[in-house]
Parts: structure tokens; C-alpha cells; sequence
């Protein structure tokens, strides 16, 4: 993805064919972003949809402060974040256990296509708190330096650092459970 090309367009006013050639190049990415954060398929492309069209709606204020694809995962994150706060507030409205249905979801998933270990990885991470999920699956899976994970939570390297460790041992901590009780 050539972001210099991008920002050329929208520096020019082609804010529609910009907002194109983001969707074709951003969308797989941010999609396993999220779905590292929310879990299951459906949740995933509901918060999808929801970041293009905060994105659509935002592109206008892109103000290159900075990267293009750290402005695009913070407004994808923010989105995953939203969405897993609502289900966790209508679980608690229904008296049910948010945790226990996500990972009901996940065992249920048809696109679901891992082996018991990445299922057990995958309720360990959904036990976290929803901002150890995103660092955790940026981290982990994306491999994204902790500057630019910092850049997109808007939290202090030190601090997002100390996060990662935490969610780390506590998603060890599940496995080793995990596969004590299996």
C-alpha cells in the first residue's frame, strides 16, 4: 500500500478515490485487527463498517500528524473498543456473562478454523479487559512497534509496554489453566 500516493489524492480534493484505495488496502488488515479485539466474525465486520465510516466521515481532518495507517488502526480500534464496551453493557443489562458468550461464539464460529490451542488462546485474550485485548493483538499478532501501538491508543510507550507484560502473563496464565483442566 503506497500511502505517499494517498495523501497525494487527498492533498488534490479526490477524497472518494483516496477513500478507495484505502478500503482496498487497509481492509484485511484492519479487519484482523478488530476481530483480535471483538472475537467473532459478525462483531468484526459490524465494527469494519462502523471505521469506514467514521473514516469517510473524518477524512476531511487527516491532518498528517501522523502515519496514515496509525490514524486508520486508531479509528479501527477505537470502533472494536465501542462495540465490545455495548456488548459488555447489554450482557450486564441481560444479567448474562459477557466472557462465557464469547467464548460460546468463538467454539461456534464456522470461520473459526484453529486447533484447541489458538481456541484457548483466543478465550484467554477474550478474558482480557478490552484495551489489554487490542495491545495484545497488535503486538502478538501484528507485530506492530510499540511507538506506533502507542501512536494509535494515545498512551505512553512505558505504560503500553507494562500493558503488553500484563496481558501476556495473564493469557499464559489461561492457557497453562486451560490445558490443566483439558
Amino acid at each position: 500500500m503506497d500511502d505517499s500516493r494517498i495523501i497525494e489524492l487527498l492533498r488534490q480534493g479526490e477524497r472518494r478515490q483516496a477513500f478507495n484505495l484505502m478500503v482496498r488496502g487497509y481492509s484485511e488488515k484492519l479487519y484482523w485487527i478488530i476481530r483480535g479485539i471483538v472475537h467473532t466474525h459478525t462483531d468484526t465486520d459490524d465494527a469494519l463498517q462502523n471505521t469506514w465510516v467514521s473514516v469517510w466521515n473524518a477524512i476531511d481532518t487527516f491532518r498528517e500528524d501522523s502515519k496514515l495507517y496509525t490514524w486508520l488502526y486508531r479509528i479501527a480500534t477505537n470502533e472494536a473498543l465501542t462495540l465490545l464496551r455495548k456488548n459488555r453493557l447489554r450482557a450486564a443489562l441481560s444479567f448474562s456473562d459477557y466472557a462465557a458468550q464469547v467464548e460460546d461464539s468463538l467454539a461456534a464460529d464456522p470461520t473459526f478454523n484453529g486447533d484447541k490451542l489458538q481456541l484457548a488462546l483466543q478465550k484467554a485474550i477474550a478474558s482480557l479487559p478490552p484495551r489489554q485485548q487490542a495491545v495484545f493483538t497488535m503486538r502478538y499478532f501484528e507485530e506492530m512497534p510499540y511507538s506506533d501501538i502507542a501512536e494509535i491508543l494515545g498512551v505512553s510507550e512505558s505504560s503500553l509496554k507494562a500493558s503488553y507484560h500484563i496481558a501476556r502473563e495473564k493469557v499464559l496464565e489461561k492457557i497453562k489453566k486451560n490445558d490443566i483442566d483439558n
